[in-house]
C-alpha cells in the first residue's frame, strides 16, 4: 500500500512540473515577450538580417519576392540555381516550404521526389505572396541556400533536413531536441506531421530519448538507424550560437532552431512561441527549471535595487 501511495505521489509531482500551454503563455511568453517584438521571430528575412549582423551563420538569401510583378524574372533567376529552398517569410510549422535538390533541363526535383517546372514554382510563390501559408496576410517568398546536412545527421535519415531546437529563458538554455524528418512527415521536421522528436542532453549533446506521435521509440521507422546515445556534431558551437541569438533579440522566452551542416551550425529561425512537445521528447518536464530561472532573476533584481 505504501509503495502504491509513493508511486501516486511521484506521478502527481511529475505532472505538476509539466509545462502546459496555459503555463507557457501566461507565465513565460506574455510577461517576457512584448508583442511589438514578435515580428523579429515571425519574419524570417528580418530575423536573418538581425542575426547575420552580429556574425551568426544563416542561410544565404538568393532572391525574395513580395509582389506578383517581381516574378517576371523568375525563370532567369532560377536558371542560376542547382538547388535551393522556397519558404514563406512569415510561415510556420514548415508549411509552404519546398526543398529543391536537383536541376534538370525540364525543371527541378524536390527532396520528396516531386517535379517542379517554372510555372509550378511561380504558382507556389504566388500562393506565398497571396498569404496562403501566413493566415491570408500578404507575405514574401524567399529563395535561399539549401543546407547540406552533416553526415551524422544524414546517417540517421536522409529524407530531409533535421534541426535542433533549443529553448532558452532569460538567456539560459532550458531544454533541447532534434526534430528528425520521416517519410510520413514528407521530409519535414514537423512533429505534428510525423517527424521524430529526439531529446538531447544539454550538457553532453547526446541524444537520450525519442518519440514519434507521442510514443517512445529507439530506432528510425524508415532507416532503422538507432536514435539514442548519438552525439550531435558541433554541439558546443550550436550552444554558443543559440546563446548569442538569445542575447541579440529582445525576446526572453524563445526557441532557437539550428541546422547542423557539414561546416557547422546554421541558424534557421527563432520562435517566440515554441511548442511544449520538447518535454515529451526528453521525457522530462521543464516547468520547475523555468520557475527556478525566474526566481533567480527576481532575487538578482531585488539585490540590485537595494
Amino acid at each position: 500500500m505504501m509503495r502504491w501511495l509513493k508511486s501516486v505521489k511521484e506521478i502527481q509531482s511529475r505532472a505538476a512540473n509539466v509545462l502546459s500551454i496555459n503555463n507557457r503563455n501566461l507565465g513565460f511568453i506574455y510577461p517576457h515577450n512584448l508583442r511589438r517584438d514578435f515580428p523579429i521571430a515571425n519574419d524570417k528575412l528580418l530575423c536573418k538580417e538581425i542575426l547575420s549582423g552580429v556574425g551568426v551563420a544563416v542561410p544565404d538569401t538568393h532572391f525574395s519576392y513580395s509582389y506578383f510583378y517581381d516574378l517576371k524574372n523568375l525563370h532567369q533567376d532560377l536558371s542560376t540555381l542547382e538547388d535551393f529552398v522556397i519558404k514563406p517569410a512569415n510561415g510556420s510549422g514548415g508549411n509552404g516550404i519546398i526543398v529543391i535538390i536537383k536541376k534538370t533541363d525540364a525543371g527541378w526535383y524536390s527532396a520528396g521526389g516531386s517535379f517542379y517546372g517554372v510555372e509550378d514554382i511561380k504558382k507556389h510563390i504566388s500562393d506565398i505572396i497571396f498569404g496562403v501559408f501566413s493566415h491570408d496576410m500578404q507575405d514574401t517568398a524567399i529563395i535561399e541556400q539549401r543546407i547540406i546536412q552533416h553526415e551524422t545527421m544524414n546517417s540517421i535519415c536522409d529524407l530531409g533536413l533535421a534541426d535542433v531546437r533549443i529553448i532558452l529563458f532569460k538567456h539560459q538554455a532550458v531544454m533541447a531536441m532534434s526534430r528528425i524528418p520521416t517519410s510520413e512527415s514528407d521530409g519535414k521536421a514537423n512533429l505534428h506531421q510525423g517527424a521524430i522528436g529526439l531529446g538531447i542532453n544539454i550538457e553532453s549533446g547526446k541524444t537520450q530519448h525519442a518519440i514519434k506521435a507521442g510514443e517512445a521509440i529507439t530506432h528510425h521507422p524508415d532507416s532503422q538507424e538507432a536514435l539514442l546515445d548519438i552525439t550531435i556534431p558541433y554541439w558546443s558551437e550550436a550552444m554558443v550560437m543559440a546563446n548569442k541569438a538569445a542575447k541579440t533579440v529582445p525576446l526572453k522566452y524563445l526557441g532557437v532552431d539550428i541546422a547542423i551542416s557539414d561546416k557547422g551550425p546554421v541558424m534557421i529561425e527563432i520562435n517566440a512561441r515554441p511548442g511544449i512537445e520538447i518535454q515529451n521528447a526528453n521525457n522530462t518536464p521543464m516547468r520547475q527549471q523555468l520557475d527556478q530561472i525566474l526566481n533567480e532573476s527576481r532575487v538578482e533584481m531585488s539585490g540590485s535595487e537595494q
